[in-house]
């Protein structure tokens, strides 16, 4: 689940229980597993905060070498290997 918050970011919740790690994979890392860790705040819940820049991005979780996908998030976009989330930020989510 995504929450642009008030000041901008993008602050990224995933719940799953019993993984010793979890980070989010995306557009705005360049797909790089492990570049943006999430952490866990309780009760098997984990979360990042990013500040991204307008536009449209792509992304998954990926929780000990499982992928999943948020369909809480923008919206989701097929493409030839997976399912990915979307965020619309800016000027771009006034477009859609």
């Amino acid at each position: 689940m995504i929450t642009v918050l008030p000041s901008g970011q993008v602050e990224f919740r995933f719940f799953r229980r019993d993984v010793q790690s979890v980070s989010v994979v995306g557009t705005f890392n360049a797909w790089q597993e492990g570049q943006t860790p999430m952490h866990p705040t309780g009760d098997g819940w984990w979360r990042a905060r990013l500040s991204l820049p307008d536009g449209l991005h792509q992304f998954r979780y990926l929780a000990d070498g499982q992928w999943f996908t948020d369909f809480a998030a923008h919206g989701v976009e097929h493409s030839k290997w997976a399912i990915n989330s979307l965020i619309v930020l800016g000027r771009a989510r006034a477009a859609a």
